[in-house]
C-alpha cells in the first residue's frame, strides 16, 4: 500500500533522520521551523514594479511611433508567437515549476529593460554615425549582424543573470536557466514583434500580403529564435549553479554570451546573403531548433534522475515511503498520484506535495555540491517541515468532491 491509497498512513520516524553526508537534518515538529525570510519577496516586488514601469515607457514609445491603430493591430498579432513561447516554457518547466514572480520579472525584463537598452544604444550609435557624415556602405549589415546581436543578447542575458544572483535558490540548473532565458527572450520578442508588425503595416500602406509574410516569418516560423539565442546564456548560468566558487558565474556568463551572440548574428546576417530563405531555414535553422529540443529532453531527464536519487536518500532515512519516491520522481507516478487526488478533491494539496518534494531534491543537490549550502540547509529544513504538514493533509481521508 502507498500514501495515495485512501486511509493509508505513512509515519515520519520520531528521530532526526541523517542526510546522506552524515549531518543531522532538523526534524520537523522537534526543531523550530526556520524563520521565513521576506527579503526576496520584497526585493522581487520592487524589481517587478521597476521593470513594469520601464515596459510602460517602451509601450508609450511604440504607440508614439506606430500610432494607436497600428500598435493595437500589431499587438494582437504579437500575442500569437508569445502564446507559442509560453506554451513551450510551460512544457519545459513542468518538472520543477519556477516561482511565478520570477517568471513575471523575466518577461517584463525582456519586454521592457532589454528593449529599452537596445533602443537607446541604437539611437546613440545613429547619432554618432550621423555626426561623422552619415551611414556608409555596410552600415545596415553592421547594425543587424553585429550591433543587434551583441546589444540584445547582453541586455537579455543580464536579466537572466539578475535572477541567478537574486533568486539563487530557485535557479537549480540548466533547465531553470533555459526557462528564465525563454521568458526574457519571449518578452523581448513580443515588444520587437509589435514594432516589426506595425512597421510592416505602415510601410506597406496596409498591404495584407506584406503583413502576412512578416507574420509568417517572425510569428510562426521563428517564434523561438530569440529563445534559442538567450537559452545559451541560461544553460551556462545553470551550470554555474552547480559550482562552488562565489564568482565562477562571471566566466560562465560571458562564455554563455558567445554562442548566444553567434547564433543571433548567424540568423540576422544570413538574411543578407541567402537567396532562398525558406531553403536556408529548412537546412540550418530548423535542425538547430530540433537539436535544442533534444537538449531540453536530455536535461529534463537529468532533472528526473536527480530528483529520484535524492528522494531515495530521504526514503532511506525515513522521510518517505519507498513507494512514494516513484510517485514523486517519475512522470507516470505523478500522473497517477494526481488522478487519485482529483478523485478525492485534494489535487491542489497533491500538487504542492509534488512541488515541494522536487524542490527538496534540488536543495539536497545544492548541499551535496556545496553551492549556496547555508541557504540550502535552511531551505531543506523548511521543505521537510512543509512536506510533513502536507502529508498530514493528504492522509486526512477522502474528501467529498
Amino acid at each position: 500500500m502507498t500514501l495515495f491509497e485512501p486511509g493509508q498512513r505513512t509515519a515520519v520516524p520520531p528521530i532526526a533522520p541523517e542526510d546522506v553526508r552524515g549531518a543531522v537534518v532538523a526534524q520537523p515538529g522537534l526543531s523550530p521551523r526556520p524563520p521565513r525570510s521576506y527579503t526576496l519577496l520584497i526585493v522581487g516586488s520592487i524589481g517587478i514594479f521597476c521593470v513594469a514601469i520601464i515596459l510602460l515607457l517602451v509601450l508609450v514609445y511604440l504607440i508614439a511611433g506606430l500610432g494607436v491603430n497600428a500598435f493595437l493591430f500589431a499587438g494582437i498579432l504579437a500575442l500569437v508567437p508569445l502564446a507559442i513561447v509560453l506554451l513551450g516554457v510551460r512544457w519545459i518547466d513542468r518538472w520543477d515549476p519556477e516561482p511565478r514572480g520570477a517568471l513575471v520579472f523575466a518577461f517584463l525584463w525582456g519586454a521592457g529593460v532589454a528593449v529599452m537598452v537596445a533602443l537607446l544604444v541604437s539611437a546613440e550609435v545613429d547619432n554618432v554615425v550621423n555626426s561623422l557624415g552619415g551611414p556608409g556602405p555596410g552600415y545596415e549589415f553592421f547594425g543587424a549582424a553585429i550591433q543587434a546581436p551583441i546589444v540584445e543578447e547582453v541586455g537579455k542575458g543580464i536579466g537572466v543573470l539578475v535572477i541567478f544572483l537574486v533568486a539563487r535558490k530557485h535557479f537549480d540548473g540548466p533547465v531553470d536557466g533555459i526557462v528564465y532565458a525563454a521568458m526574457v527572450a519571449g518578452g523581448f520578442a513580443f515588444s520587437e514583434n509589435i514594432l516589426y508588425f506595425g512597421q510592416a503595416l505602415i510601410e506597406s500602406g496596409g498591404s495584407v500580403a506584406t503583413v502576412i509574410q512578416t507574420f509568417l516569418v517572425r510569428g510562426l516560423m521563428s517564434p523561438f529564435a530569440h529563445v534559442m539565442f538567450t537559452a545559451c546564456t541560461g544553460v551556462l548560468l545553470g551550470v554555474a549553479a552547480h559550482r562552488r566558487g562565489k564568482f565562477g558565474w562571471i566566466g560562465l556568463f560571458i562564455l554563455g554570451l558567445v554562442p548566444a551572440i553567434g547564433l543571433h548574428a548567424l540568423w540576422n546576417g544570413s538574411l543578407f546573403f541567402v537567396q532562398n530563405f525558406y531553403g536556408y531555414y529548412a537546412v540550418v535553422q530548423f535542425p538547430l531548433f530540433v537539436l535544442g529540443i533534444v537538449l531540453i529532453v536530455y536535461l529534463r531527464r537529468q532533472e528526473a534522475r536527480v530528483t529520484r536519487t535524492n528522494l531515495q536518500a530521504y526514503a532511506a532515512a525515513g522521510w518517505f515511503h519507498t513507494d512514494e519516491v516513484g510517485a514523486l520522481a517519475t512522470g507516470s507516478g505523478r500522473r497517477t498520484a494526481l488522478t487519485w487526488a482529483r478523485q478525492h478533491g485534494i489535487a491542489p494539496v497533491m500538487k504542492r506535495y509534488i512541488r515541494d518534494a522536487a524542490r527538496l531534491a534540488f536543495a539536497r543537490q545544492r548541499l551535496l555540491t556545496g553551492t549556496d549550502a547555508g541557504r540550502a540547509g535552511a531551505e531543506e529544513a523548511r521543505l521537510l517541515s512543509a512536506i510533513v504538514s502536507t502529508r498530514t493533509e493528504l492522509q486526512g481521508g477522502p474528501r467529498p468532491v
